[in-house]
């Protein structure tokens, strides 16, 4: 008789399971990944200049979703990279002024 009361309690219970949804922000990374390449290869005339031109608009997209930690950073870094590209090319203009 025992036996059969915990059987019928658990008809009348109640069970929520729940579960956590893992959010990413697929542009948001791709732009940080692409930023921080372009970090690297921004030397290279058009290939690194590009792909500082795709991290930079795909960081500035993923700031509109969540979570919005990779693209704040890609954006940051974007924006480093414009710096020292403009360093870049004020020292070169600044050496070919004095030729």
């Amino acid at each position: 008789m025992e036996n059969d009361t915990p059987k019928e309690d658990n008809k009348n219970q109640t069970i929520i399971i729940n579960q956590s949804e893992n959010k990413s922000n697929g542009i948001g990374t791709a732009g940080f990944v692409l930023s921080l390449i372009a970090l690297f290869l921004g030397w290279v005339p058009v290939f690194g200049w590009l792909i500082w031109l795709l991290g930079l608009i795909l960081s500035f997209i993923g700031i509109f979703k969540n979570p919005k930690g990779l693209s704040i950073a890609g954006l940051i870094i974007s924006f480093i990279g414009v710096i020292l590209l403009v360093f870049v090319f004020a020292g070169l203009a600044a050496i070919g002024a004095n030729l």
